[in-house]
């Protein structure tokens, strides 16, 4: 999403490391570029005025201009005021009143309030809580439908809501019977409109004082910039919102919205939508983002969606294979599927310091599809051939390449690639390393 953002703001930062010494006017031409940088994404003009001002009283003083390195001291001055105006730190749900603790979420149509209800309860039931689905628009065709299939794809337990009830009746029924199924969390996912209108906050109103909730969390659609902003102001004079779920963050929008709700609306954001994959939703990190718009990575997430989805015993016997030289086409698939779970190949390179000031980089889009092939030629290979791929001779080749649509030469790739990372994974096995990497593990 910030792409654009993160190259105007390197090529501004690289003038400044640039430079051995550093004047009030060098900075000020400096901040004149990050304040347009900050405009043309589509930030409110006013955060980008206390923002450049917050970071130009910081920048001129001794600490900084007296510095050694005065331009990376600039820099992280802009990261730290930059994770400040989008809340400094992370806000989680809070909880406090009787269980089962009733959570609404409000929207305009299209936001993805409905995908967001399911990747809620999901997180929130990979945390140990137990969540229940209340679908309570009665309006968008196929709404209760929708959510009734992906509360059965996740394994979640969901009210039986019907079109002729009211959705104030709905969320009150479900509370009751939420707690009589032990569930602790109630997620209830409520109309929206192409737009704001009256009766559509009535009715919001009228669910608010049916079921008391705890959480009123907006669900705003990234892509919509400024706007994003100002239907959440709208929302929030009307029904006093507790926090925002940014949804669609993976896209290519200038990334305004980040940037500005927390500083206009004053309410934290609390999850990010990182894809359209159900386990798509994420805390969202202030540092963190920061730090991904210079260009600096997120290790942190990254090592963390590594130790949530690999699995530790699996891990620990891959390092076994490695130690006896027995890793085998049927293990490299596995670690495959491993890394396909934590994440896109995109995203995980948007993680890693850097990679956005690599022009070599600039161009690559990793290509999925690639991963599938290599899973459909693994898979065309018999038990005996994933185990030992040396027998994999010439006419083998062809029989591989015709099972999984692909050619001679993809089966050659592979196998080539595949002996080079096993010569690679047990040497370093073998130079002394007690056990893989600690996120793998």
């Amino acid at each position: 999403m910030f792409e654009s953002l993160t190259d105007k703001l390197n090529r501004v930062f690289k003038k400044l490391t640039g430079r051995g010494k550093l004047s009030e006017a060098n900075i000020q031409e400096a901040l004149r570029e990050v304040r347009l940088a900050l405009l043309e994404a589509d930030v409110n003009y006013k955060v980008v005025k206390g923002f450049v001002e917050e970071v130009r009283k910081r920048a001129v003083g001794q600490e900084v201009l007296a510095s050694l390195t005065p331009g990376q001291q600039v820099i992280k001055i802009v990261s730290q005021e930059l994770a400040q105006i989008m809340g400094g730190q992370t806000e989680g749900l809070r909880f406090t009143g009787k269980v089962p603790h009733p959570l609404m979420l409000v929207g305009l149509q299209g936001s993805g309030k409905t995908t967001t209800a399911a990747k809620l309860a999901l997180y929130l039931h990979k945390k140990g809580r137990h969540p229940y689905l209340v679908p309570a628009d009665i309006y968008r065709p196929a709404a209760i439908d929708q959510l009734t299939k992906l509360a059965g794809q996740i394994r979640i337990p969901i009210y039986p809501s019907h079109k002729d009830m009211l959705p104030e009746d709905i969320s009150a029924n479900a509370i009751s019977k939420a707690g009589r199924e032990g569930a602790d969390i109630v997620i209830i996912d409520t109309a929206g409109r192409l737009h704001v209108d009256e009766p559509l906050m009535n009715e919001l109103v009228r669910i608010k004082q049916a079921v008391n909730p705890e959480e009123i969390l907006l669900v705003a659609d990234a892509m919509t910039g400024q706007d994003a902003v100002n239907v959440a102001k709208h929302f929030d004079e009307r029904l006093g919102l507790t926090g925002i779920i940014l949804s669609k963050m993976e896209g290519d929008a200038r990334g305004g919205a980040a940037l500005s709700i927390r500083s206009v609306t004053t309410k934290p954001i609390k999850f990010i939508g990182v894809g359209e994959k159900i386990e798509a939703l994420e805390p969202f990190y202030p540092e963190r983002m920061a730090s991904q718009i210079l260009g600096m990575g997120d290790v942190l997430s990254l090592i963390e969606k590594a130790q949530q989805d690999f699995d530790q015993k699996e891990a620990i016997k891959l390092q076994e294979k490695l130690r006896k030289s027995k890793f085998d086409l049927e293990d490299f698939k596995a670690q495959l599927q491993q890394i396909k779970k934590i994440g896109s190949l995109e995203e995980i390179l948007t993680m890693l310091p850097g990679i956005g000031q690599l022009k070599a980089l600039k161009q690559f889009k990793p290509d999925e599809k690639d991963l599938i092939k290599t899973e459909a030629m693994i898979n065309s290979m018999t038990r005996q051939e994933r185990r030992n791929y040396k027998i994999i001779n010439g006419s083998r080749r062809l029989r591989i390449a015709k099972g999984s649509g692909t050619t001679v030469q993809d089966v050659n790739r592979l196998l080539k690639n595949f002996s080079q990372t096993k010569k690679m994974m047990e040497e370093v096995t073998r130079k002394g390393f007690k056990k893989l990497p600690s996120f793998l593990g």
